[in-house]
C-alpha cells in the first residue's frame, strides 16, 4: 500500500522536499463544513474512544472530511503546538496531491484504514512522525465521510494503533445506523396514519430513499431519489410517475397515472401566537406541524419576506445587523433544512418555488416574535410592509 502510494504521489508531482504547508480553509467555510458533517453526530465517541487515548500517549486524534481537510483535532497540548509546525491543524489540507503519502491521504486514496510510520511518509518533513488513520463511511447510503487519525511523535509508534482507530470508525459508523434506525422509526410513526387515510399505491422513505412505511403495493428496501428532489410530479426508475410530499425527515411518494393532477405542498408559518411560532406543511394526504425556535421562526419569516432568496451574508444582516455572522446563519439553516426536507433551497437560501407560503401575522404588529431583536422584525414591527401572501 505504502509503495502504490509512492506512485501516486510521484504522479501528482509531489516534491520530497517540499514543506506540507496549505491553505487553511476560511473560518466561516471550515465552519459550514463541520456542521453539515454526519460526523459531527458522533464526535463525543471520537473523542472518548481517541482523544482521551491519543492524549495519554502523546499523540492527537485528527478528523477530517472527504477531501482530506481537517476539520476537528484534539489530544496532548504539547503534540498539538508541533502539528502546528506542520500545518496539521483545522482547515489544512491532507489529500495525497497535496502532502504526499500520510496516513489521511494514502486512506483516502486507498479506502482502508492504514499506518504510515517515519520514512514511509514521502515528503522528508515527516519522517519524524508516525499516524494510523481509517476512513468513516455513511452507512445510509456508503459514501466516504471523513477520516480518523492519530499522529504523533515517531517514538510514539505503537503496532496496535491502527486496530485502535479502525475499531473507533466502525463504533461511529454503528452509532450513526443506530441513529439512521431510530430516525425511520419516528418517520413510521408519522407515516402510519397519513397511509392510513390513502388509497392506491404509497410508501414514505427518509430521506435516503430507505423504506419507512408502504401501502398497496410490495415493500422495497429503498428507493434511489434524485439529489434535487422537490414537492410535485416526480419520475423515478424504480416507481415510475410519482407525486412527493415532503414530510419531517422524508417524503411521501403517491404511485399516479401521469394525467393526475400535480400536488405542491403549501407551508402555513403561523406567528400570531406570540410564543409558540409553527410551521404546517400541508399536502393532498394530509398535514404535519413542526414547533419553531425562535430563531427558525425568524429565519422563515425572513425568507417569506424575501421569496426571491437571500444570501448568507444578507440573512447575517437581517438577524443579527452583522455580514460577518454567516457561520451561525449556515449552522441554523442546515438544521432547519433537515427539520423541513424539501421545502427550502440554497444558493440562495429561499423556499423552493413549487411550495405555497402562507403567513399569519398577530392582529397588533407588535406582537411580532416580540422577543426577538433581529433588525428584519424590528422592522416589520415598526411599519415595513407584510410578506405578499400574509
Amino acid at each position: 500500500m505504502i509503495g502504490q502510494s509512492w506512485q501516486r504521489v510521484k504522479r501528482f508531482g509531489v516534491d520530497p522536499e517540499q514543506s506540507t504547508d496549505s491553505a487553511l480553509l476560511q473560518t466561516d467555510e471550515l465552519e459550514h463544513r463541520r456542521t453539515s458533517s454526519a460526523l459531527a453526530e458522533v464526535m463525543p465517541i471520537l473523542s472518548g474512544g481517541l482523544g482521551s487515548v491519543a492524549d495519554a500517549s502523546l499523540q492527537i486524534m485528527v478528523v477530517t472530511d472527504p477531501e482530506g481537510r481537517v476539520l476537528w483535532r484534539e489530544g496532548n497540548a504539547g503534540v498539538l503546538r508541533r502539528a502546528d509546525t506542520i500545518c496539521l491543524e483545522e482547515g489544512a489540507a491532507w489529500s495525497e496531491d497535496s502532502t504526499g503519502t500520510n496516513a489521511i491521504g494514502t486512506a483516502l486514496s486507498a479506502g482502508a484504514p492504514v499506518q504510515v510510520h517515519s520514512a514511509e511518509h514521502f515528503v522528508r518533513t515527516l519522517h519524524d512522525w508516525t499516524c494510523a488513520a481509517a476512513p468513516v463511511h455513511d452507512p445510509r447510503d456508503g459514501r466516504l465521510l471523513g477520516i480518523i487519525d492519530v499522529s504523533g511523535p515517531d517514538n510514539t509508534f505503537h503496532p496496535a494503533t491502527l486496530a485502535l482507530v479502525d475499531s473507533v470508525s466502525r463504533l461511529a459508523e454503528s452509532e450513526l445506523r443506530t441513529r439512521h434506525l431510530t430516525a425511520i422509526e419516528r418517520l413510521r410513526a408519522v407515516a402510519a396514519p397519513v397511509l392510513c387515510r390513502l388509497g392506491g399505491r404509497a410508501l414514505v422513505v427518509d430521506t435516503n430513499g430507505w423504506l419507512a412505511a408502504v401501502t398497496g403495493m410490495p415493500p422495497v428496501d429503498r428507493v434511489p431519489l434524485p439529489d434535487s428532489l422537490g414537492a410535485g410530479r416526480v419520475w423515478l426508475p424504480s416507481l415510475g410517475t410519482c407525486v412527493a410530499e415532503p414530510m419531517p425527515g422524508g417524503w411521501l411518494l403517491r404511485i399516479t397515472d401521469a394525467d393526475t393532477s400535480e400536488c405542491a405542498s403549501r407551508v402555513v408559518l403561523d406567528l400570531s401566537e406570540s410564543r409558540r411560532p409553527c410551521a404546517t406543511v400541508l399536502g393532498a394526504a394530509g398535514s404535519w406541524t413542526q414547533d419553531l425556535t425562535p430563531r427558525h421562526a425568524e429565519l422563515l419569516y425572513v425568507l417569506a419576506v424575501h421569496r426571491q432568496g437571500r444570501s448568507a451574508a444578507q440573512l447575517a444582516v437581517d438577524l443579527f445587523g452583522d455580514p460577518t455572522r454567516t457561520v451561525t446563519v449556515r449552522a441554523e439553516l442546515s438544521r432547519l433544512r433537515r427539520r423541513l426536507t424539501g421545502l427550502l433551497d440554497h444558493r440562495p437560501y429561499r423556499y423552493r418555488e413549487e411550495v405555497e407560503i402562507e403567513v399569519l401575522l398577530p392582529d397588533d404588529p407588535l406582537n411580532l416574535l416580540p422577543h426577538s431583536t433581529a433588525p428584519a422584525v424590528l422592522g416589520a414591527r415598526a411599519g415595513v410592509p407584510s410578506p405578499s401572501g400574509a
